[in-house]
């Protein structure tokens, strides 16, 4: 469903948000540039990163674990 929602130009979020299901189809979506620029807002807001760690994004982008 999500495949056939970025080929129209729609997105992989709901009205609930990224969360762990669909986290793997934004960089497709928004690109690896923009999940960088928005590591770093959250980093600035949350630099103790407690706030829905790995929610929408890894905190470290290394890390490949579901």
């Amino acid at each position: 469903m999500v495949d056939r929602a970025l080929i129209h130009e729609g997105t992989c979020t709901g009205e609930h948000g990224v969360g762990y299901g669909k986290r793997g189809y934004l960089e497709e979506e928004v690109g690896e540039d923009t999940i960088a620029l928005m590591r770093k807002i959250k980093f600035a807001l949350d630099p103790e990163r407690i706030l829905n760690p790995d929610k929408i994004f890894k905190i470290d982008p290394n890390d490949h674990e579901p």
